[in-house]
């Protein structure tokens, strides 16, 4: 089984939800010491108001796209078994689960890490976004990752100048960050 045949990501339809089981089965194997989740919910409150639902857009096929790619580059990091990756669009209720992501390896460091890298990778850079609907309103949000890519990259459009490439591990430890950002000249010269 190649790399492609243990990642599956889907975009889950409007007012179907995520069925947990289905993707903690995807990931389990024999082999597979370890399974690490994130799973999203929608909170009852967010600064003192109270919040309805999320309703998240997407486009998807750019979507499901950065979804894989993220994938790869956490597959090139870790030495993981399976991944799989799910997110809602529509509207999604209180305490109903928007995003999952489930990780298989054979130890849990790998495990662990990947997940939260594929969840901070996701908020930061997958074209989904979320709107929170309250008792007294609505408001569009942007998410911290993203923000703080963008001002790391400057708002004067330099990002496009950056590219992303993973670092060889050589730390062991939960959540330590795995890639690392150079010029695009320092990489076209390695």
């Amino acid at each position: 089984m190649n790399s492609e045949d243990k990642t599956l990501v889907e975009i889950i339809d409007e007012n179907k939800q995520i069925d947990l089981a289905k993707y903690i089965n995807y990931v389990s194997a024999p082999q597979a010491g370890a399974i690490a989740t994130f799973s999203g919910t929608t909170r009852d409150t967010f600064e003192g108001k109270t919040v309805v639902e999320l309703r998240y857009e997407a486009y998807v096929p750019m979507a499901i796209r950065n979804l894989k790619s993220i994938c790869s580059s956490a597959r090139s990091s870790w030495d993981l078994h399976s991944i799989a990756v799910a997110h809602r669009v529509g509207s999604v209720p209180v305490g109903e689960i928007s995003v999952l992501i489930a990780v298989s390896a054979t130890h849990r460091a790998d495990a662990l890490d990947a997940c939260k890298f594929l969840i901070d990778e996701l908020k930061a850079s997958v074209p989904i976004w979320k709107k929170e609907v309250y008792s007294n309103g609505e408001v569009w949000k942007e998410n911290t990752e993203f923000l703080e890519r963008r001002f790391k990259h400057g708002k004067d459009g330099s990002c496009c100048r950056r590219k992303i490439k993973t670092e060889a591990r050589d730390i062991k430890g939960c959540c330590k960050p795995k890639v690392k950002e150079e010029d695009a000249a320092d990489i076209s010269t390695s």
